[in-house]
């Protein structure tokens, strides 16, 4: 059985009720080595919706590994949940309860990220934020703690423009382009690269942000952006105002051909609150569900099956509830490859820094732990903490996402440069710094 716990902070009463619900009991520690793997997992509030099946996502393959495998070598995983509500301030809660016992942080938020980046050097604990958080953490050298792979999301802009363009932004030039963000540190993230390839290539960008007050009720933004008439709509949207968004784009009557969002922004669960409408809607996702994949396979027979987790109807196929999966898969991979790296069994922080910075998940591997064609091939190193996998753009057919690219990569010779000036503000806005000597200039 998988270890599960709930940690709550200065959580309300009646989060604590909910959060009972989804509580799995775990065996005695005593009897079984056990590494712990903490989750800042957010399964209430106005993100819930899409929260819950990537945590459900992550929980089942961990807790697959543990039933199929006894472990990684023998040593259980111990998934534990902190629940944050999306709320900075208990995320940063979670972290100090956590950081002592847990061989990770996954924050689950950029603003939670943020928060945490400056404590890690002292704390020396790994931060795992898959496709989210600081674009610039893939500069190993100055974020030495941090990992964002596959993708950033500075590599998300550049992949959706790539897309829209035809590989050609020159193309571009002259037309609007608006981005419906997020008023939040996640949802500005893209801000600075999309202003300067705005400059560059000659491009409007309308910037309209959503507070989180006004995600479901989005009449002010639609209205500017039916007056403003941009070519393409981008969205950096999360739980409800995906919904709220969607909805107000189908009643404007917004050309859903011209309405792309990041990776965070194609949800099963939201597209299917308008079916129908949605058609033609995309986003770009680094992932695509493959349920007949073996290891899908092997957790519905260790898991689901038996009736050891509880998912909603048809989470299962869905693009989140698999992403979550692969998320999980990183961490694994990183155990592994540490406990061989380091010839031990239960590796420690540091050690599983190094088993992050190290992956090498290339089509062998991915065929190995049967997750082929589930997420592209890539690599992390001392100075690449992303890795860049690439992504394919996905598009909604009425009832479910299918995929209508080939693999989309970002040019990281125009990205470098942000990734450069950000990390060094970052350097000299929290100095001092400790820069990790041992990668390569």
């Amino acid at each position: 059985m998988i270890g599960v716990r709930v940690c709550l902070g200065s959580i309300a009463t009646s989060v604590l009720v909910a959060m009972l619900a989804i509580t799995i009991s775990m065996g005695p520690a005593s009897s079984e080595d056990i590494v712990g793997i903490p989750n800042l997992s957010y399964r209430t509030g106005p993100f819930a919706s899409t929260g819950t099946p990537l945590m459900n996502g992550q929980r089942d393959y961990m807790m697959m590994i543990n039933e199929r495998d006894g472990g990684i070598n023998g040593v259980k995983l111990g998934y534990e949940e902190c629940e944050t509500a999306y709320s900075t301030e208990r995320g940063v809660e979670c972290y100090e309860k956590t950081k002592a016992t847990g061989l990770v942080v996954q924050p689950w938020s950029t603003g939670i990220t943020s928060q945490l980046l400056p404590r890690l050097n002292a704390d020396r604990v790994p931060l795992l934020a898959p496709g989210y958080g600081f674009s610039a953490m893939a500069d190993g050298k100055t974020f030495k703690w941090a990992f964002n792979m596959p993708a950033s999301y500075w590599d998300g802009v550049s992949m959706i423009l790539r897309y829209l363009s035809g590989g050609n932004l020159d193309t571009l030039r002259g037309k609007k382009i608006g981005l419906l963000y997020l008023d939040a540190p996640y949802g500005k993230e893209p801000i600075p690269f999309l202003q300067s390839l705005a400059a560059k290539y000659g491009f409007t960008l309308l910037l309209i942000p959503v507070t989180p007050r006004e995600m479901l009720n989005q009449a002010a933004q639609w209205q500017e952006i039916a007056r403003e008439n941009p070519d393409y709509v981008l969205m950096w949207g999360w739980g409800a105002m995906n919904t709220g968004a969607l909805s107000e784009a189908v009643k404007t009557g917004f050309p859903m051909d011209r309405f792309v969002g990041i990776w965070w922004s194609g949800h099963d669960g939201d597209m299917k609150t308008i079916g129908e409408a949605g058609k033609g809607y995309r986003s770009l996702s680094w992932n695509f569900p493959v349920s007949d994949a073996p290891a899908m396979q092997d957790i519905k027979k260790y898991v689901l099956d038996p009736k050891k987790t509880e998912i909603g109807d048809g989470e299962f196929e869905s693009v989140f509830y698999q992403r979550g999966v692969l998320i999980s898969m990183f961490t694994v991979e990183a155990i592994r490859a540490a406990q061989e790296h380091f010839d031990t069994r239960l590796v420690n922080a540091e050690q599983l820094r190094w088993g992050f910075e190290n992956l090498k998940l290339d089509e062998d591997r991915l065929a190995q732990i049967g997750m082929t064609d589930m997420i592209a091939p890539f690599a992390t190193s001392c100075e690449d903490h992303t890795g860049h996998s690439g992504a394919w753009m996905l598009e909604w057919d009425g009832k479910r996402f299918v995929k209508v690219s080939d693999l989309l990569r970002a040019d990281q010779a125009e990205i470098a440069p942000l990734v450069d000036q950000e990390a060094n503000a970052f350097v000299q806005a929290n100095a001092p710094w400790a820069i990790n000597e041992e990668c390569r200039l």
